[in-house]
């Protein structure tokens, strides 16, 4: 097997780890519905946060020798935008992201086949806020994301705890913006339940694939440009 394949098949192994994982803290868990579905209590949403962040760190560790741990478009997006990554292996990355992403939503559509109003976790902008809310939200929480993400692995400054760093702000974005938009920050994440689920969270996929890229982006020129690079 060659790098390239290694790290390919690490985005995707680990993006699907990462969707039965999260996802599954707010289905198999035992919350039921998609995450956007009704109100989310505070005690139901540190689980998921903390899953969501807890897995993240985990596969930094487990997965970030091998491919740098993104799984995540947004993430890859920001990372090229950046400079770091080449733009053929930006799209490889992309592509194995969105298929494990896919892969973990039919693993829980297997394991919640019998089970009534579930979701997979998929997003949606829920009742109160508008597309345009949303949109700003996860742009925004994307952009802080990969702020974290760059700046704790740019070069010279690179510590063995980037991996615990970069955990924890994905867990305090999903308890800031979860009751908005189920919080998203990620497109493949999202396109894997969505395809899944239907409905309202297909509908609101258009959201939660462009404001992640956006937001990215904004971070990566910033890196890119120096901005918030030494």
């Amino acid at each position: 097997m060659t790098n390239a394949t290694k790290m390919y098949f690490a985005e995707f192994i680990g993006t699907a780890i990462l969707v039965i994982i999260g996802c599954g803290s707010a289905t198999i868990g035992g919350l039921g519905g998609a995450l956007g579905a009704g109100p989310i209590g505070a005690v139901a949403l540190l689980p998921i946060a903390v899953a969501f962040g807890m897995t993240v760190t985990a596969l930094a560790y487990g997965i970030g020798a091998i491919s740098g741990c993104h799984v995540n478009p947004a993430v890859t997006v920001g990372v090229w935008v950046a400079g770091r990554i080449e733009g053929a292996t930006a799209v490889g990355y992309i592509v194995a992201q969105t298929l494990g992403a896919i892969a973990g939503a039919a693993f829980l559509s297997y394991v919640l086949s019998g089970v009534a109003d579930h979701g997979y976790g998929a997003n949606e902008v829920q009742a109160g806020f508008t597309a345009s809310q949303g949109f700003v939200v996860e742009m925004v929480a994307t952009m802080f994301f990969l702020i974290v993400i760059l700046g704790s692995t740019t070069a010279g400054t690179a510590t063995p705890v980037a991996g615990l760093a970069i955990g924890m702000a994905l867990t305090v974005i999903h308890i800031t913006t979860i009751k908005v938009t189920g919080t998203s920050v990620n497109p493949a994440r999202s396109i894997g339940p969505a395809l899944f689920t239907g409905g309202k969270a297909l509908a609101d996929l258009w959201i939660f694939i462009e404001a992640p890229v956006v937001g990215a982006a904004i971070a990566g020129y910033l890196f890119k440009s120096k901005v918030l690079e030494i």
